[in-house]
């Protein structure tokens, strides 16, 4: 896999991040957070799918890895739902 490959798929990554921190209203951090949420989501979207029967859509194939870009989306929101309601609130 090449530098650049590599990139790409951290900017997929970090999108799917960024878009489930935006579906679930909570966000804890900035652009490497994001990339780390993306890459979690798309585990936890992909167990999911695979548990639910459901077929991939929009799967994004660099050199010989495949991105599930929706299911990432999906799991990275329910991820940071998740976390959302086990942080403490700040009090201001």
């Amino acid at each position: 896999m090449s530098f650049w490959e590599v990139v790409l798929l951290l900017v997929i990554a970090s999108l799917a991040g960024g878009l489930g921190q935006a579906i679930s209203g909570f966000s804890a951090g900035g652009c490497i957070l994001s990339i780390v949420i993306g890459f979690i989501g798309a585990l936890i979207g992909n167990w999911l799918a695979r548990e639910l029967g459901l077929p991939d859509f929009f799967v994004i194939k660099i050199d010989e890895i495949e991105f599930p870009v929706l299911w990432s989306i999906i799991g990275a929101a329910l991820f940071t739902a998740v976390v959302g309601l086990l942080a403490p609130r700040r009090i201001d």
